[in-house]
């Protein structure tokens, strides 16, 4: 199955998607579950699958995409989690994963504008894999993780990358807002069996600067839940971005920063695609 959070007709709402065309399905089930939160932690997968049928189908053009979770209690984000990337960043290995977090509203959907701030001009992409968490879970081991997994999705992680250098804490160059790109939709995982060879690729204008598999990272989806349930209690709804690969702008000569116009692409095989194009910030929103 595949779900996604969108605005149609001026509503917040979400659906599943299907072979071209949307189903409204919050529309049919607004009054119990209001968004794809509440229906993940319902796990109203059943209720979703009756009521399809019956919802309104819509076209791609008639929606505006919003992240797949626009409200997510926590978005817990992973640094340097593939091999590549670490080894071109030069930091050494370590024993446990590094974490940073993102504010929801940093987040944006499929097919809306990043916002290039005039404060910077050092615009990063970093594609990424995204888990949204299914249960509540707190000391889950690395065996039960796969039991508290709502879904997988594609995720932008982009950075703005002298303000993630101020200091030691990534945080002010993580969370500008509408940079982190989260989308198009979910997939559940009974549609992805065999995550660890998903190629995962990045593109920036159509030109492959991304290129690995889940199964390089260093700390596994099982490994990442198990650490970050021992330190926080994980919601229904939660998201873990888990890393990206080598190749980063930023370690490219010269380096390779995103300008307005540019169109970034993150896809994973059997997740989808998730593109947007980078804009000049509008000065009356600074």
């Amino acid at each position: 199955m595949r779900l996604a959070s969108f605005e149609r007709a001026g509503r917040c709402t979400w659906g599943i998607v299907e072979e071209g065309c949307i189903r409204d399905v919050g529309a049919v089930l607004h009054d119990t579950l209001p968004d794809l939160r509440s229906v993940i932690a319902a796990a109203a997968y059943d209720a979703v699958r009756r009521a399809a049928p019956t919802a309104l189908a819509v076209r791609e053009h008639e929606v505006h995409w919003l992240p797949v979770v626009p409200n997510p209690d926590k978005i817990i984000c992973v640094g340097l989690n593939y091999q590549e990337h670490r080894q071109e960043t030069g930091r050494s290995s370590v024993a446990f994963p590094t974490i940073f977090t993102r504010f929801t509203n940093s987040q944006t959907g499929h097919r809306r504008s990043i916002p290039l701030t005039h404060l910077s001009t050092q615009l990063d992409y970093e594609g990424e894999l995204a888990v949204i968490i299914g249960n509540r879970a707190r000391y889950v081991s690395r065996d039960d993780a796969a039991a508290c997994i709502a879904g997988y999705a594609c995720y932008n992680d982009i950075t703005v990358r002298d303000w993630q250098r101020h200091t030691h804490q990534f945080a002010p160059g993580k969370n500008f807002p509408g940079t982190g790109a989260f989308g198009p939709w979910m997939v559940t995982p009974d549609e992805l069996p065999d995550l660890d060879n998903a190629r995962l690729q990045t593109r920036v204008n159509g030109v492959i600067v991304q290129s690995a598999t889940p199964g390089q990272m260093i700390f596994s989806v099982a490994a990442l839940i198990e650490y970050c349930s021992a330190f926080t209690p994980l919601e229904p709804g939660d998201v873990i971005v888990t890393g990206t690969p080598g190749g980063v702008g930023m370690k490219r000569q010269p380096p390779l920063w995103l300008r307005p116009g540019d169109v970034t692409e993150v896809e994973i095989e059997g997740i989808g695609l998730l593109s947007n194009t980078v804009v000049a910030e509008a000065r009356d929103s600074a």
